[in-house]
């Protein structure tokens, strides 16, 4: 990495100076107080080398790297200071390498702050009308960050529990209910349920991991559809995410949305012994089922996968992101990063995008960076470990698919040493095929399925 340089420039600026006068990135509170906080330390030690009476060097305006400014860098420094320093320095030099490579979209970010304000203003009047009409709830004032997202939790708590009011009068095949449990890192984990009337007898039990930024209430209608067939349907909201705890559309780490499920998994097994159980999952829903398939104590109680779309393999919009998303998964976890990409269609009827976007328990905000980091470190993890997968499955991918990767289900179906495995590709349907024109017949597929995984077992 090169700060600046000119073919004909001969200028010479002390170390300290450069870092002391290079622009602070128009990032968030957070990342300015990570630049000062490194920036500051360097100073410190400029100071202390002052003080004991070493030389200031300078040194052309090159690359951190390159050996004339490493030479330079430490030439007279004592061996503590010089080894603190050349980490301080990569820790800058990281990022300048962060905010070099979205300098355009932070240069929006800066053009338009009035306007995000007015619309972070004006979110905040709404999110507070919806408050106040939920007399349960405490109000938010002046509370805290944390505070602030325990509430968040709260109210998508209440308007998932509102979702499929009255639908049950409408709907006298299917019983729903709502229910919740306190994982073991205590948070209310929020579950809802879809049973066929009483006196009906249950077939099989089929448990709903959703995608990312959306919610288990979304899959109602297929619920039913599997209802009718003769399953029980019980969803689990992951964190962040649904009437689940957690600032919205914020995952600390996928691996709890993996423990969460075998949880869930085992509470639903022991509630309905010895019915075959399914685990759906789609998008990144599916890579959360097909991690607790290879390596959670629940693939016992599991007779087999249903995969929409799963999210086994996602590239990074730019290479580098791979490599430092990890150091900012850290410094800036709950940041919302916003790519320069469009938002990619996940299906071709109208009508199910415009719902799916205007509902309140779908986050459609950037994505936060630990949140990606995370998607990025599963989906490694599964492409490393899918000859570990040995329990039946059924995976469904549309070839126009521009979220997840169509043939990273086919390496799937490819390398599983599973007795028996499915795949099935749709010519031309996007990435939710339960929401494509075509869902009716997509559901009868899995429902057919379902029915020869019951027959064998």
């Amino acid at each position: 990495m090169w700060v600046a340089s000119s073919a004909s420039s001969t200028a010479r600026v002390p170390v300290a100076a450069l870092l002391r006068h290079s622009i602070y990135p128009s990032f968030s509170n957070p990342s300015r107080i990570a630049f000062i906080s490194i920036k500051a330390a360097i100073g410190q030690l400029d100071m202390a080398r002052e003080a004991s009476g070493i030389r200031q060097e300078s040194f052309p305006l090159t690359g951190f790297s390159s050996p004339q400014s490493q030479g330079l860098l430490h030439r007279n420094l004592p061996r503590p200071i010089k080894g603190l320093k050349r980490m301080l320095v990569g820790i800058y030099s990281l990022l300048l390498v962060f905010v070099m490579l979205f300098q355009s979209q932070i240069s929006r970010s800066v053009a338009t702050t009035a306007e995000h304000g007015a619309n972070q203003r004006k979110d905040q009047r709404r999110s507070q009308k919806r408050s106040s009409q939920l007399p349960l709830l405490p109000q938010l004032g002046t509370l805290r960050l944390w505070m602030h997202e325990q509430n968040d939790g709260l109210v998508r708590r209440e308007l998932a529990k509102q979702g499929e009011s009255g639908r049950s009068l409408e709907e006298p095949e299917t019983v729903w209910s709502t229910h919740a449990f306190v994982n073991t890192r205590q948070q209310t984990i929020f579950t809802q349920s879809w049973i066929p009337v009483s006196g009906k007898k249950i077939k099989g039990l089929v448990v709903l991991l959703h995608g990312l930024n959306e919610y288990s209430g979304r899959y109602a209608r297929f619920a039913r559809q599997l209802n009718a067939a003769g399953y029980g349907v019980f969803g689990m909201d992951w964190i962040g995410h649904g009437g689940t705890d957690g600032l919205h559309g914020y995952v600390e780490s996928l691996d709890y949305a993996v423990s969460d499920t075998t949880e869930f998994l085992q509470k639903v097994a022991s509630q309905h012994p010895s019915v075959p159980c399914f685990l759906f999952g789609h998008s990144t829903g599916g890579a959360i089922a097909v991690k607790v398939a290879i390596q959670s104590s629940a693939k016992k109680l599991l007779n087999g996968l249903v995969l929409t779309s799963p999210a086994l393999r996602i590239k990074p919009g730019h290479p580098v992101l791979r490599a430092v998303a990890p150091l900012f998964s850290i410094l800036l976890p709950k940041y919302q990063f916003r790519g320069n990409r469009k938002r990619q269609p996940v299906c071709r009827d109208p009508a199910a995008l415009a719902a799916k976007y205007s509902d309140p328990l779908v986050y459609t905000g950037p994505i936060r960076i630990r949140t990606a980091t995370e998607i990025l470190r599963i989906t490694s993890y599964l492409q490393r470990n899918l000859s570990k997968v040995s329990i039946p499955f059924f995976v469904l991918h549309g070839t126009e698919d521009k979220v997840t990767d169509p043939t990273a289900s086919q390496d799937l179906y490819d390398q599983a040493v599973s007795e028996i495995k499915n795949a099935k590709f749709y010519d031309g349907l996007l990435h939710d095929l339960l929401f494509e024109l075509e869902k009716d017949s997509i559901a009868a597929d899995i429902i057919d399925w379902l029915d020869r995984m019951i027959e064998v077992a």
